[in-house]
Formats: C-alpha cells, structure tokens, sequence
C-alpha cells in the first residue's frame, strides 16, 4: 500500500512538473533560475573585459593613483522577436527585433549597438494606436508639426483630433507650443521599419554563477508597444527570452571610493545606462 501511494505521489508529481513546462514556460525559467539548474540563451561575447580595461586605460585610470579593481560579467534581459510586416513597398517582409526589457528600447543595428529613443517612454505612458499614428506622423517630420498638417496627414474631424492629441498631451508624449505640437522626448528617435540588423550568434549558458539583471518591461508590454506602433498589419510570429553579456569594470579612486563602468562585451563598446546596476 505504500509502495503503491509513493508511486502515484512521484506520478502526480511527474505530471506537474510536465504540465508546468508546457503550459507556463516563464515559471520553469524561475524555478530554474532560484534553484540554479538549467540554462539561458545569451549574445556570444566577443569582447573580454582584460581586453577592454587594456584598450580604455588611459580614459579609465586617469592617473598612477587609480587602479582597476576585479570586473564582473552581467546578464541583461533582452527580448527577440521573430515578426513578419508590410515593407513601405507593400510587400510581406520577415524578420527580427531586439528589444531591451530594462529601458524599453529597440535596438536598430547590433553592430553599433543603435537604439531608438523614446519607445521606453510610450511604454511607460501606456500609448495606444491612435496615440501612435500622432507620434508616427510627427516622428517622421523631424518630432514637430502644426495643426494643418496633422489634420491633413490623419484625415480625421477636428473633434477626433483633438481628442487624440489631448490624450497624447496628458500621457506626457506631445507638447503644444503655440500652434504646433512636439514630440515630448528630447532627441527622439523611433523606427518605421520593425526590424533589427542582425547577424550574432546566441548561445546557451548554465544559471549557475551567472547574474542576470531583473525584467523593468514584460514581454507583453512590448508586445502591445509593437503591434500599437507598427500597425495592424505587424504580427509577431515567436518571442524568445535572451541576454546581452555586460562587463563591470570597477575602478578604485585614490580615497578608496569606486567608480563602475558598463561595456557591452559583443561590440566592446560602453554602455551608457541608468537601469544597469
């Protein structure tokens, strides 16, 4: 009797953690991630910190009383989305986007680390289609237009209008200045085409050891982002959850306070952010 109740105990238990797997991918990954076991996908690093603390010295130690300290690797949580889009030619085009959980942002090309400014915002702000087509539209006259414009670009009523662009005025996303309206970002930059150049390869790291740095965005967040900002026609086909390596490289003034600096191991270059930590 007992032998039989162990066996339908490890059974129940069996069928749990399948059903887990299956159906709620996001808490395997946490299990995993409390319990250290099992893996995650991360950008290959190209660039290793000695490396980079050699080729910054000068720019890091900015005398003989300054001294590097041990630098540390971080993980920093990154979404990528296979997706498929209308090209401005009218053709079904395919790709992906690499889109930053931690500032909002989408990363344009990989190789110079290029990212939009300003999607972070409309996440946080909640923006919605309607609110996009007044963002879009202003984006691509350099972030300001006058009231004409917008009405003639839209073609919509002026009471439609006007609702929308209130609705964009209280989330803090458009400003009026006189009779035009601007962009409520300082050097926006958002993209048209939903695609990122990409050409890196990923690989497959243990958790063991490795710090990953906390979600500030869901995947559903940008997902909603995405399909608001590039239209009806946007579908996303696959999202995976994977990593950007970072290097922490700590230096250590001559009154013993440190300073840390954050460099992006696939391109070597460093990082300016205020949500690594």
């Amino acid at each position: 009797m007992r032998l039989l109740f162990t066996l339908m105990t490890l059974a129940a238990a069996a069928y749990g953690v399948w059903w887990i797997s299956s159906t709620r991918p996001e808490v395997k990954a946490k299990v995993e991630e409390v319990f250290n076991v099992g893996s995650f996908q991360t950008l290959e690093i190209r660039y290793g910190a000695e490396q980079i603390m050699q080729t910054h010295k000068k720019e890091l130690l900015k005398d003989g009383r300054h001294k590097f300290l041990a630098p540390s690797l971080k993980f920093v949580p990154y979404l990528l989305l296979d997706v498929k889009y209308i090209h401005p030619k009218n053709k079904t085009k395919e790709g992906v986007i690499l889109w930053d959980l931690s500032d909002g942002e989408m990363v344009i090309d990989t190789k110079d680390w290029e990212k939009t400014h300003g999607l972070g915002d409309c996440i946080v702000a909640g923006a919605e289609v309607q609110e996009f087509k007044i963002i879009n539209f202003l984006a691509s006259r350099g972030g300001r237009a006058d009231r004409q414009e917008l009405s003639r670009a839209l073609r919509i009523d002026n009471e439609l209008l006007d609702a929308w662009v209130e609705s964009c005025r209280r989330k803090k996303l458009v400003v009026q200045i006189g009779n035009d309206y601007r962009l409520h970002m300082a050097h926006p930059r958002l993209s048209s085409i939903p695609v990122t150049k990409l050409d890196e390869r990923l690989v497959t790291k243990p958790h063991r050891n490795a710090t990953r740095l906390n979600r500030r965005f869901s995947p559903s967040q940008i997902e909603r982002l995405a399909v608001a900002a590039f239209g009806g026609d946007f579908a996303i086909r696959k999202q995976t959850d994977i990593f950007l390596p970072v290097h922490c490289i700590v230096v250590q003034n001559p009154d013993g306070s440190t300073h840390v600096s954050h460099w992006n191991a696939l391109n070597g270059k460093r990082i300016l952010s205020h949500f690594i930590d």
